[in-house]
């Protein structure tokens, strides 16, 4: 097949790029660099089956020509990451959701199915609670005031999420939606925030690991290859149009608790500090406590099981660091 992905010199988009040439598919991908990197997809600049097209999405007839002539989309393009969220709002907004009205019209002008890497960030603040359970699909969202501009991103996905939901009910465009649940691994950068290689990173180095807040809040981590995985088996199913789906792992740690894990299996001396979110991020900065996804539709879906468990994602992280 030919295979469109945006954003494809990201983190997330390269490992896709991977895993569809060696099933033979011939892929063009479209990155502006502004987060991607053209070393994420060197080892592909000679083989035949992949195009690069740098530029973006933006750019409405350049997609419309590429979109024309591929079977599948992998829509990954968007400004992650909360530094980069704080720091360029204009960005985030513009690229989340512009660019992704800009997919879905030209896909529904030739019927071709889309695939929206949407985030767990659409969530909110819904998990603050004590007791809260595992956030499913359908769960009511929670976000905070418009003055705080760390919701702006979730704000901008969740849009996007309503748009291509309408754009399967009311033109019938063959759509799924992936709500990715901290998608970390090899090539992940902590350039604009990401907590684990900016900890690994540190760790190596002997410098601080900096902890943002009092460390107790809670994620969940998944490998970036179960991942992909699901993003392709998710792809080939049916029952998934029409759908947003949870991708992640259940495993829960609290941030003081990977900082901890990353010095034991790094064998360093770095100190843990600890910032407020107000020196970090300026005044009035929010987070959410809890973020753990329900993947019991993911399972029944395509019989998904992370086969990556946590240590094992850490020291993905440390060998590619090293």
């Amino acid at each position: 097949m030919r295979i469109l992905i945006t954003g494809g010199a990201g983190f997330i988009g390269s490992h896709l790029i991977d895993m569809l040439i060696e099933k033979g598919h011939e892929i063009f991908a479209i990155d502006d660099l502004s987060t991607g990197s053209m070393k994420n997809i060197h080892q592909h600049q000679k083989n035949k089956n992949f195009n690069l097209i740098v530029d973006t999405i933006l750019n409405e007839s350049l997609m419309d020509k590429m979109v024309s002539t591929c079977d599948y989309i992998y829509h990954l393009a968007a400004a992650v990451g909360v530094k980069l969220i704080m720091n360029r709002p204009v960005e985030t907004l513009e690229t989340n959701v512009k660019g992704t009205e800009m997919v879905l019209a030209i896909a529904n002008k030739y019927k071709k199915k889309v695939l929206i890497a949407s985030t767990s960030e659409v969530y909110g603040k819904i998990m603050n609670g004590d007791n809260s359970h595992p956030l499913s699909e359908n769960a009511d969202r929670l976000m905070g005031a418009t003055t705080k501009r760390r919701w702006a991103y979730a704000c901008s996905k969740a849009f996007d999420e309503f748009l291509a939901l309408a754009y399967y009910e009311e033109k019938k465009l063959p759509v799924i939606i992936t709500r990715l649940f901290n998608t970390v691994g090899p090539r992940q950068t902590g350039q604009y925030g990401m907590v684990l290689p900016n900890f690994v990173q540190k760790a190596l180095i002997g410098k601080p690991i900096i902890i943002y807040g009092d460390g107790s809040q809670s994620r969940s981590f998944t490998h970036v290859f179960d991942v992909i995985k699901a993003m392709t088996k998710l792809m080939d199913e049916p029952r998934a149009e029409g759908q947003i789906v949870n991708v992640g792992n259940e495993e829960e740690i609290t941030i003081i608790g990977l900082a901890n894990l990353v010095k034991q299996m790094t064998q360093s001396s770095s100190d843990i500090e600890y910032i407020t979110y107000d020196r970090a991020y300026g005044p009035g900065f929010e987070d959410m406590q809890r973020r753990s996804p329900d993947i019991s539709k993911l399972k029944k879906l395509i019989g998904f099981e992370p086969q990556n468990d946590l240590q094992s994602i850490v020291q993905s992280v440390i060998d590619y660091y090293l």
